[in-house]
């Protein structure tokens, strides 16, 4: 029914426009009959008399004439709504919520994000931290990036950005204090700083002799919520702690920290961009998985773990 209102009334204004049912039927390419039957029906609807019909001529009434005037001013709002909506749907605009990892978030994905955010001025970001896995759409979450293996869901969609390698380190201070670590045995006799509650491990993944990865249980002295707190608590000497490249290369260089067992460095840990799965990606998320990839590729990306062998040894 409001399908065929609207074609009743896209069928009016064309008559009265044209001042002809041929005209007007040319136009809209239909019958004359079949075109006139459509403006009968309107007029019944309406309960009312629009036009004016002679063998030479179409006119409009008085009713017909106002009713013109307020067909072609809604027609004018749908066109502006349409249009606006079609600018929009080409040009990323609107408010795009992100999770971003704490401190890998912090210093290499949202300085790309704020830069975009110049280049694109419709688009509005709302960017939250953390390091627990939550669910996308129960918290309104429109992408996250997520370290380390992810679930099988259906329901998002996943691109891998790249990886991320672990190393053990100690500060200088510490380890002349209680000896380097040999083997992996020899963390039992170590203090080790984790991440509290990040997944709540007592055990470090290390390489065995025949190259296989397993979990070594760990002796945990302090237990910190925060990347950048852990790296402030090793550089003071409080234990050994494994963290990621990117996190202490620069220390690593300087000398302020020592890698241990770098030979049995665990398995890489994947880096991927989720959201949820949809028919059509609008250009508010296409512009920024696009970014994300783009930054994930740059020579030199903290996203590539190669780039941090050197460190780690």
């Amino acid at each position: 029914m409001v399908k065929n209102q609207f074609v009743e009334i896209r069928n009016f204004v064309t008559v009265a426009q044209t001042g002809s049912f041929t005209s007007a039927a040319q136009a809209l390419g239909m019958t004359g009959s079949a075109l006139s039957k459509s403006i009968m029906r309107l007029e019944t609807r309406l309960g009312t008399k629009l036009l004016h019909r002679t063998t030479r001529r179409v006119s409009l009434t008085n009713d017909g004439d106002s009713y013109l005037t307020d067909c072609q001013n809604a027609m004018a709002i749908l066109d502006e709504a349409e249009n606006r909506l079609g600018s929009e749907q080409q040009l990323p605009a609107g408010r795009v919520r992100i999770e971003l990892p704490t401190a890998f978030g912090r210093r290499y994905i949202l300085p790309t994000l704020i830069e975009l955010s110049t280049r694109y001025e419709q688009l509005e970001l709302s960017v939250t931290f953390s390091d627990q896995t939550v669910d996308l759409m129960g918290n309104g979450i429109d992408l996250a990036v997520r370290v380390g293996p992810l679930d099988n869901n259906v329901d998002l969609v996943a691109r891998r950005l790249g990886e991320q390698r672990r190393v053990i380190c100690g500060s200088p201070s510490y380890l002349a204090r209680r000896g380097a670590p040999l083997v992996a045995k020899d963390l039992s006799q170590h203090d080790c700083v984790i991440g509290w509650p990040l997944g709540q491990r007592t055990s470090w993944l290390l390489k065995n002799g025949e190259g296989m990865t397993e979990a070594y249980e760990i002796p945990v002295r302090h237990e910190i919520g925060d990347c950048e707190a852990i790296l402030a608590a090793t550089l003071a000497g409080c234990g050994l702690a494994q963290v990621p490249t990117w996190l202490v290369e620069e220390h690593l260089r300087s000398g302020a920290l020592v890698s241990v067992l770098a030979d049995q460095a665990g398995d890489d840990m994947p880096i991927h961009a989720i959201w949820i799965k949809t028919p059509y990606i609008q250009p508010k998320m296409r512009v920024i998985i696009e970014e994300l990839l783009l930054l994930a590729q740059t020579p030199g990306s903290r996203f590539r773990a190669d780039q941090h062998k050197k460190c780690s040894r």
